[in-house]
């Protein structure tokens, strides 16, 4: 497996571009679209949120078709909250885009991010299009990903090929996320585009299989966005026989597996006013479920993340965390490492604090909890909690 440049048009047969439409008071990008030449069998995985932004709820009807052909994405507005205005400009976005790239609007995907219960300006983003559609380019994936982000800190992309069946496959994408993460899809949003040969049903399970081992096992603050979203398209321009099941398939989910994680991982470093990246894992649970469930609830909590913060080894409130999680596990057997080094085993481990300090000092820390119960374990990837986090969003209307 090699990695690529060019995030979402590492694959090929994919162009795109991202230009400043006027949403952003800053000036910078905001309004991007990705294109295949060809018609892309798609699927997508949607926020659990009961508050649905436009864009989604518009999405999910596209996607009934099975195909797409193109995606568009606003940051600035989120077009959550506003009603059948918010309806009405969603679909206006879709048909332009659909007339300038010579398509059908239910093969037009959408997505937007940014503030809340704003009316979605969609004058400026219907006179910015048909620039924007002559911009569109094989190298243009950078580009879409700058003009995506939000409070993000730099553009997240990634791509990786991989030879399937003899031939080159590729497999890139982007994300947008920093704040407001914990998906659950289901604020992020994900763009993956392969030109492997596969169809729907087969692409749908694989994007949510993955889906729940990534960008579902990170967690930035707890909340779950109206706007969550993760895209896949998978245009089969690689050519070959299509990817139904067996080697070809493990080998393909390997490369979707690599491009997901790598861009969920960089979703929490960019964390909103985040110092340190943390991985909690918890091994020995009887069931993945309740791994889960104990690694997202020390994972969560704000007296660990402030703890990690303050370069504090408070295993106490690890344990604790575990203890709430609502899983049934013996607080005697379980174990807690601060990387290799043990804080906790049935009881408070005597340890160096010079030690402790020096792995909190650290950029990337992994925390593992074993409960000596079983042998299922999970993952979920974190990060500290700082005083800008707090400066960020209190003040993220203004």
């Amino acid at each position: 497996m090699q990695t690529k440049s060019y995030g979402v048009t590492a694959a090929l047969g994919y162009n795109a571009w991202g230009v400043n439409c006027g949403l952003k008071k800053s000036g910078h990008p905001d309004l991007a679209l990705i294109y295949s030449e060809v018609p892309a069998v798609a699927a997508g995985v949607f926020t659990t949120n009961k508050v649905k932004a436009a864009p989604v709820l518009v999405s999910q009807e596209h996607l009934a078709g099975g195909y797409a052909r193109a995606l568009l994405i606003n940051s600035g507005n989120a077009n959550a909250c506003t009603g059948e205005e918010g309806l009405k400009h969603a679909r206006m976005t879709a048909i332009t885009v659909a007339k300038l790239m010579q398509c059908r609007p239910e093969e037009v995907l959408l997505a937007s991010t940014g503030v809340i219960g704003v009316p979605l300006p969609v004058t400026p983003i219907l006179n910015t299009l048909p620039t924007l559609a002559n911009l569109l380019s094989t190298t243009g994936g950078p580009q879409a990903a700058q003009a995506i982000m939000t409070t993000d800190t730099f553009a997240k992309e990634y791509a990786v090929s991989l030879e399937i069946g003899g031939r080159e496959i590729r497999i890139g994408g982007m994300c947008k996320g920093s704040g407001m993460i914990q998906p659950q899809m289901a604020t992020m949003l994900g763009v993956i585009t392969t030109d492997a040969p596969l169809k729907g049903t087969v692409l749908s399970a694989s994007l949510r299989q993955i889906v729940k081992q990534t960008f579902n096992r990170i967690t930035v603050d707890g909340d779950t966005s109206t706007n969550d979203t993760v895209f896949l398209m998978a245009n089969g321009r690689a050519g070959g026989a299509e990817i139904t099941t067996g080697p070809d398939l493990e080998r393909f989910m390997e490369g979707l597996y690599e491009v997901c994680s790598h861009l969920a991982r960089l979703i929490v470093k960019d964390g909103e006013g985040a110092t340190k990246f943390l991985a909690i894992k918890v091994k020995g649970a009887r069931t993945e479920n309740e791994a889960e469930s104990a690694a997202r609830a020390v994972a969560n909590s704000n007296l660990v993340k402030t703890a990690f913060f303050g370069e504090d080894a408070n295993w106490g409130r690890i344990l604790a965390a575990v203890g709430y999680s609502g899983i049934d596990f013996s607080p005697e057997k379980t174990e807690i490492f601060l990387e290799t080094l043990p804080v906790y085993a049935g009881t408070g481990v005597a340890f160096n604090e010079q030690t402790a300090k020096d792995i909190l000092q650290q950029k990337e820390i992994e925390v593992i909890i074993d409960l000596k119960q079983g042998k299922e374990e999970v993952t979920i990837w974190t990060c500290d909690l700082s005083f800008d986090y707090v400066k960020i969003n209190g003040s993220y209307r203004t």
